[in-house]
């Protein structure tokens, strides 16, 4: 049996909004029963777009990340639901019923990813379901096709030859707050580029007051430590950091080293760093 899934590459998103808009031009105005009522023209955000902004001026990441519905496997919409209304399908779709779930505004708030809309002309909650109505047709979803970038992977996860299967295979890619145990069947590529810290500064030498490349950075953290090379810019990153207390040692031949204390709460850019002769 066919399990649909997503994997979404945050770094090869670009902000785009190809799949925002191709979502919009496929549901607005468009009805596909029994999945879908139409879309209003605003106020919904089918496949939403979160910026994530870290560190401060002059070392500034920015990644966006698209947010569909999860396509939960123990979907709290399902469990807030009345009578039946919201159901999920034997290919792990997730469907919202435009007939019986009228009135029910409950299934907004039920929803902790913040992916389902009320409409308010219509009376519905409504939601992303894979355009379930173009996968019944052998079509792909509108927002896959409409990724210029190949950022949104799309396929079966039963399927071990499939490519969403062989990119959680070779990947670190994970799920979007696993603690709220909801199963989730959309996985993100670098999901700590928007969920994470990072720990970053800029290393200069003070009797020339160049920038200082290839100095060996070390992280520090309870018992394990990681390296990194400064580059020709005299920067150093370690990024996928949770909130900590984080020791950096900067080194290099014929100067002093240097160690900084990081109780991280955010993500935190140390700035210019000075290495004096030893």
């Amino acid at each position: 049996m066919t399990r649909w899934g997503l994997v979404i590459d945050i770094l090869k998103c670009n902000a785009c909004y190809c799949c925002f808009i191709a979502c919009k031009d496929e549901y607005w105005e468009n009805e596909y029963p029994p999945y879908t009522a139409s879309q209003p023209r605003h106020g919904q955000f089918w496949m939403n777009l979160v910026k994530s902004e870290r560190g401060k001026y002059p070392y500034i990441k920015v990644a966006y990340m698209p947010v569909p519905c999860m396509q939960c496997q123990e979907a709290p919409c399902i469990k807030s639901a009345e009578n039946g209304a919201v159901y999920k399908r034997d290919d792990g779709i997730v469907v919202i019923d435009p007939e019986k779930a009228k009135g029910q505004r409950q299934l907004v708030q039920s929803c902790p990813y913040n992916t389902i809309f009320y409409n308010e002309e219509s009376n519905l909650p409504q939601k992303c379901t894979f355009c379930v109505h173009r996968l019944e047709e052998g079509e792909i979803p509108r927002c896959i096709q409409a990724c210029p970038t190949g950022s949104l992977i799309f396929g079966d996860l039963d399927d071990p030859d499939s490519e969403v299967s062989r990119i959680l295979e070779k990947t670190s890619a994970e799920v979007y707050h696993p603690e709220w145990e909801t199963a989730p069947s959309v996985y993100y590529v670098d999901l700590h580029k928007v969920t994470r810290h990072f720990i970053a500064g800029t290393v200069v030498y003070g009797d020339t007051d160049e920038c200082a490349e290839d100095v060996t950075a070390t992280l520090s953290h309870d018992i394990k430590s990681v390296k990194a090379k400064t580059n020709n810019y005299g920067d150093f990153e370690f990024d996928g950091l949770n909130a900590g207390k984080y020791t950096v040692t900067l080194e290099a031949a014929g100067y002093a080293a240097k160690s900084i204390d990081v109780d991280l709460k955010a993500t935190e850019y140390l700035g210019s760093i000075v290495l004096n002769k030893a």
